[in-house]
Parts: C-alpha cells; sequence; structure tokens
C-alpha cells in the first residue's frame, strides 16, 4: 500500500476456499488510471488493483474494440466491466467490484471529431454504489493551430454544458481520468518549455476552471497537492521528475463532504512496461 494510505485500516476480511467474507467496509476507494494500452497492461493493472484493495477504476486509453478488451481476468476478479472502444485509439472503461448500472457512452452533445465525423470513446459514466464515475479522456489538443485544439476546447465547452445539468441534481457525481490540461504553472515542470504549446494555454485553462464554476470541486489538488501524474517516455523525464500533473478529478458537492483521502501513486510509473500516466485515488466514506 502506498505510504499516503499505510497505517489505514479499511477492511478485516479472511479468505477460505477462494471466498473473502469481509467487515462492513468503511471506505470505498475510486481511481483513475490513463493506462496507455490494456491488452498491454492488464496483468500490471490487475495486481495493482488487488495490491491496493480498489473497489472501483476508471480506466483511460485502453486502446482497443469492445471485442478485444480483457474482460475474463477482470471478471474472474471479482470486477464487472463496462468498456467503450471502436478501433486501436481512445477507448474508455469502469471497472467495479460494488456494482455497475446505467452505463452510458458518451454525454448529450458531445462533439465528433469533425475530420472523421466520429463521436470517439472518450466519455463513459456508469452508478457505482451510490456514485455516478465517469471515465474521461479529453482531446489532446496537438497544437494550438490544429483543428484537434478547437476541438479540445468544444469538447470541454459541451462536458461543462451537461455536468452543470448533473450537478443540479445534487447527486454523488465524480468528473475523473485524463484532461489534458495543466491547469497551473506548477503543473508542469518547467513552464518555459510550452511556450506555444497545448495544455497550458489561457483557453484551455479557463475551460478547466469552468468546472469549479458550474459546483465541481477538484479534489486531488486539494487533498494531495504539488504532485505529477505524467512523465513522457522520451528524455529520461521520469528519472528527472520531468512531470505534468493532468489526471484530475472533479466531483459534486454530496461527494466532496464525503472525501477523506487522495494519493497518487508514483510508483507505478517505475519499472518495465509502466504507463506514462500513474493511478489517482480517491477516498470516500460508505454512504
Amino acid at each position: 500500500m502506498p505510504a499516503a494510505a499505510a497505517g489505514r485500516v479499511r477492511r478485516i476480511a479472511c479468505v477460505s476456499h477462494r471466498t473473502t467474507f469481509r467487515a462492513t467496509v468503511a471506505l470505498v476507494r475510486i481511481a483513475t488510471w490513463n493506462v496507455n494500452s490494456i491488452r498491454a497492461r492488464a496483468e500490471r493493472v490487475l495486481g495493482w488493483l488487488e495490491r491496493n484493495d480498489v473497489d472501483v477504476l476508471a480506466i483511460q486509453e485502453t486502446k482497443c474494440t469492445d471485442e478485444k478488451f480483457p474482460f475474463l481476468p477482470f471478471e474472474a476478479a471479482g470486477y464487472e466491466v463496462a468498456h467503450w472502444g471502436i478501433n486501436q485509439w481512445n477507448g474508455v472503461a469502469v471497472l467495479s467490484r460494488v456494482g455497475i448500472e446505467d452505463v452510458r457512452r458518451g454525454f448529450p452533445g458531445q462533439p465528433t471529431w469533425s475530420e472523421a465525423d466520429v463521436l470517439e470513446p472518450r466519455a463513459l459514466g456508469a452508478l457505482c454504489n451510490g456514485v455516478h464515475v465517469w471515465s474521461l479522456y479529453i482531446p489532446n489538443g496537438r497544437t494550438p493551430e490544429d483543428p484537434h485544439y478547437t476541438y479540445k476546447l468544444d469538447w470541454l465547452a459541451a462536458l461543462r454544458t451537461e455536468a452543470a445539468q448533473w450537478a443540479g441534481s445534487g447527486a454523488p457525481i465524480a468528473l475523473m481520468g485524463d484532461w489534458n490540461v495543466a491547469p497551473l504553472d506548477e503543473d508542469v515542470w518547467d513552464i518555459s518549455e510550452f511556450a506555444g504549446a497545448t495544455h497550458v494555454t489561457p483557453p484551455e485553462r479557463e475551460a478547466f476552471a469552468a468546472f469549479a464554476e458550474a459546483g465541481f470541486t477538484e479534489i486531488t489538488r486539494e487533498l494531495a497537492p504539488g504532485k505529477y501524474t505524467y512523465w513522457d517516455y522520451q528524455k529520461l523525464r521520469f528519472p528527472k521528475n520531468e512531470g505534468m500533473r493532468i489526471d484530475f478529478a472533479y466531483i459534486t458537492p454530496s461527494l466532496a463532504q464525503r472525501a477523506q483521502e487522495v494519493w497518487i501513486d508514483r510508483n507505478e510509473r517505475k519499472g518495465k512496461g509502466a504507463s506514462d500516466h500513474v493511478p489517482v485515488v480517491l477516498e470516500v466514506q460508505q454512504e
């Protein structure tokens, strides 16, 4: 268990003949992780889930179709799986061992990528143990001059419009994932390195901040400040700790008041076969 969660007693369990009997769950762990290909990292993800006692995991960049997603090993580990993928790009999933209901592929008003007029698999929602969890993979933007940048801003604006209506219901909602925005200068190792680049432009940062205006709280910075969640594979970025903070969780007030802790598992960027992102975990009180 990561140091941030060390000493926390969540469950008392005994295992006999592959059946686990658990005491009452005081906390629920909800995580987000851009795994950068689930088929390449299924065993790594499974091991991480088991070691860290995670109840719900929002995954981004599965990079596979629904037919090729490795459902069986996750189901064997006790997780229900909702996945949306249409090719070798993008792809989002929600894994839950506390139930999955009301699965939603995309959201009303979600823009299509104009070059192909395709509704990309970048947003998947599911009701897990009373919490509406959304796995989000916001478009990258590429460069500020690229049409993909406009698509990114339109995508964020459309999500914000829809999310504001969801927030009005008072329901516990978590918008989790890879936002591809570094909202503050401190969220990159050297802001001067990003001159003319995406992720740090004022329009992107304003689009990100608009979710707070819609009634959401970005809980990961509040409970785990000053940490990166992504390190590029190139130029020894990870050993030099030249990272970015671009993975976040915006949550509604009814969920924020139950939030206890956030931890970012930097160790998952180490070793062979690591994703370039690491898991971000939110612990909330069970209702």
